[in-house]
Parts: structure tokens; sequence; C-alpha cells
């Protein structure tokens, strides 16, 4: 009996030993959880988030604020197995194997210097995407930076080259990537018809498509943008990355420009990356950012169209989600909001419902 005892006593301690080690050894997940707003026209630290030189600028009322997501996990920061645990019990944390994000050997460095790029062009996007809808000449180049492997093995590198410009898929006038994303998906594993420069001469070249894991069609061509704005803007926002902000930005600049207030003092969040066109494209973490705008108290919020059926069940109560799929469908579902045109917002198709 003794023995036995003592058996079972240390088959117990060496199970709760292995459990307490397993919560805090570090976790293969990433872990998304709602963070702040920041709202677009307003100020921080006394500064304006948006500075526009060049042009006419009004006084702006009500919030256009962008929203965030908290990524807790390597490179950047360890999980350890408790936290992951929680992350799993709770309802407005969402957990991410870490490889589906991060390629092995992705550094803290790598990680912050992609967030920071990717802010830095959805400024870009989102005053060419401004400038647009408010009538304003831009002009934007498109050109072949590389090739993914995807499209080396395909031969896609053979028929085009560093430095082609775009300038259409299928026919169609290319302004961003949102609108070559779209063709290409539309041509649904088919070879498009993209229209380049090379040489000072139009180009016609049949490019192969391919389907990736995640459904959707690529032609695995990485493009470089370039602006020539006729204004200046200048957006100071500190310790946020990623191109998620640029339908806010949009929204932000031309509440900025225009002399209507946008809002009409009503508190507004939203997220989406955004074309030189306007095009809204999906982001990540959606679900993370409907929770952080609820809990602001914000009442409205714009989604990418493309991420509505990612809310169905999980929109917090009192938040109206609005799908969006430019940002002049925006504009309108905004200034509606302000103007109480509850006929427009009914015959809107519902976000997440």
């Amino acid at each position: 009996m003794r023995l036995r005892r003592g058996v079972q006593y240390a088959s117990g301690t060496a199970a709760l030993l292995l459990g307490v080690g397993a919560l805090l050894m570090p976790s293969p997940y990433l872990l998304e959880s709602p963070g702040p707003l920041f709202n677009t026209t307003g100020e921080i630290e006394d500064q304006p988030v948006i500075s526009v030189d060049g042009a006419e600028t009004y006084p702006t009322e009500g919030e256009l604020s962008l929203t965030t997501v908290y990524v807790t996990g390597a490179p950047t920061q360890t999980v350890r197995g408790a936290q992951a645990v929680r992350g799993w019990l709770s309802p407005t944390v969402d957990l991410t194997p870490h490889e589906l994000v991060y390629p092995s050997g992705t550094t803290a460095e790598e990680v912050r210097q992609l967030n920071t790029q990717a802010m830095t062009s959805s400024q870009e996007l989102a005053l060419a995407a401004a400038l647009e809808h408010l009538g304003v000449d831009v002009e934007v180049e498109l050109s072949v930076v590389d090739f993914t492997p995807e499209a080396v093995e395909a031969g896609t590198h053979q028929l085009l080259s560093p430095g082609d410009q775009v300038l259409k898929a299928a026919g169609e006038e290319v302004t961003g990537l949102e609108g070559l994303r779209s063709a290409v998906n539309e041509a649904a594993g088919q070879p498009i018809e993209l229209t380049v420069i090379r040489d000072g001469e139009n180009v016609n070249v049949e490019v192969p498509t391919y389907q990736d894991a995640d459904g959707e069609y690529y032609v695995g061509i990485m493009l470089g943008t370039q602006f020539e704005f006729p204004i200046e803007a200048e957006i100071s926002l500190e310790d946020v990355g990623g191109p998620s902000a640029g339908l806010m930005f949009a929204l932000g600049l031309i509440d900025t420009m225009t002399e209507d207030s946008l809002t009409g003092g009503e508190q507004w969040a939203g997220t989406g990356t955004v074309d030189p066109d306007g095009t809204v494209g999906p982001i990540g973490g959606i679900a993370q950012k409907v929770v952080g705008a609820a809990e602001a108290g914000t009442e409205h919020f714009l989604a990418p169209r493309d991420n509505c059926d990612e809310l169905e069940g999980r929109l917090p109560s009192g938040l109206e989600v609005y799908g969006v799929e430019d940002v002049s469908e925006a504009v309108q579902i905004v200034e509606a909001v302000r103007d109480g045109d509850q006929d427009f917002l009914a015959a809107r198709e519902p976000c997440g419902r």
C-alpha cells in the first residue's frame, strides 16, 4: 500500500509539473486582440493626425477613427502556453499558428520594417484615393518589380520584365493592386492579357494565373507604385503599422478638404486597404476591430465588403456595421447617416448579420 501510494504521489507530482511546464513553454501561436482607435481628423499630443499643404482645408467634427489589433507572439514577443489557453477561452481573441503569418527565421526588426513600409504605402494610396474622389488628377505608375516563385515556375518572368509599366488587365485600366486582383480572379485560372509599356511602346502579354491555397487566383507579380501629387499631405501616427488604415485615412483627408462636415458630428470607425481608384480591400483582424470600436463607444463602422462573412455571429451589440467596396460608397453611407436617410441605409446589404 505504501509503495502504491508513493507511486501515485510521484505520478501526480510529475503530471502537475508537466502541466505547469506546458503552461510556461512558448506557444506556436499568435494572439490577436482588440487594440485602440485613432481619430484621423483629430489630434495626438496637440498635433493634427492629418496635415495638408497646397489645398484649402476646413474644420472637422465627429470622428473617423482607424481601428487596430494587438498582435502578440513571435518574433516580436513570446506567447506562453497559459496565454494561449486564455486566448482560446476568450470570445474576442483569435489564435493563428505563427508559421501561417511569418515564415521561419523572420526577425522582429523585419516585422517592424514591413509594418512601417505598409503604413507609409497606405498613406500614399489613401491620398491618391481621396484626390480621386474629389476629382483632382493624380499621376500614378504601376511597374513590375519582381516575381513570386510560383510565377517563375509558370514562366511569367520570361513574359514580363522588371520595369514594365502595367496599364491594363483584360482590357480594363488598372490603377492599383485591388483592381488587378479583381481582374485576375475574374479570369478564374485562365491566362489574362496585361497591357504594359516596355521601351516606350504598348505591349500586350498573355500571362498565366494560378490558384493559391486560399482559393484566390494570382499572377505572382510584385508591383511598385509611384505617384505625383499636386498637394502634400502628412499623416502623423507613430507605433501603428500595416496597410489597413487606408480607407479611414482617405475619409479623413476628404473630410479635411471638404467644406461641409462629412460626419455631421457622428462617431465612425472602420478599416480596409485602399487603392488609388478608391477600391477597398479586405484586411485581417476584423472581429477584433469591431470589438475595439464598440468598446470605445462608436456606433457606426465601415468594413470591407469582403470581410463581412467573417463577422457573422461576431457583431458586438450597439454597433452598426456597413460593408463597402470603394471610397465613394463609404462617403455615401457616412453622409446618409449624417442626413438621416433611412431609406438609403435600409437598402444596404447587411454586413455580418
